[in-house]
């Protein structure tokens, strides 16, 4: 579906659903069918509080029914802050900062860490002269543009001692 199609969609399945949901929230305070201190009186009141961004889907197009990106994305730094204890050194703590962070990014732009760092080993001169053309999600465009154009797959790409790496 189109975001607009899913926005009529929620609005037209959810919306209501969403609207008696609200209509109890309201009912249990007003009626006081809840302690406004108790377990629950502080989820309705929690709820209540985000009820405009947690019903954003009911009016954006395009608005994601979950955060799981978010998620993902702090559970990894978590891990990593609780991983980085472990190193012997606070140079060693920096330096596995540096590489989940290429690894994390290498993952969102849909490149394999793996082959990544790698490449980055084997074209470290080009690295260095252009950088920007060695980034997660671009360096396949860029090794597969050093290329012969007669010779497909033959690199043309320089080594790290300098010298040429295509036939000749």
């Amino acid at each position: 579906m189109t975001p607009e199609e899913r926005l009529r969609y929620h609005q037209h399945e959810s919306g209501p659903v969403m609207n008696e949901l609200r209509a109890w929230l309201d009912i249990q305070f007003a009626e006081t069918k809840v302690e406004p201190n108790s377990g629950l009186g502080m989820a309705i009141r929690y709820l209540l509080k985000h009820w405009k961004r947690l019903t954003l889907f009911l009016r954006q197009p395009g608005a994601p029914l979950d955060n799981n990106i978010a998620e993902k994305a702090v559970k990894k730094a978590i891990l990593q802050r609780k991983n980085s204890l472990f190193y012997k050194t606070a140079n060693g703590a920096r330096i596995g900062d540096l590489f989940m962070s290429l690894i994390h990014t290498c993952e969102l732009s849909g490149a394999n860490p793996l082959d990544y760092l790698t490449q980055l080993q084997q074209h470290a001169d080009e690295l260095a002269h252009n950088p920007t053309q060695w980034m997660p999600w671009n360096y396949r465009a860029t090794l597969e543009a050093a290329t012969i154009p007669g010779g497909p797959g033959v690199p043309r790409l320089r080594s790290t001692s300098g010298t040429r790496l295509d036939p000749g």
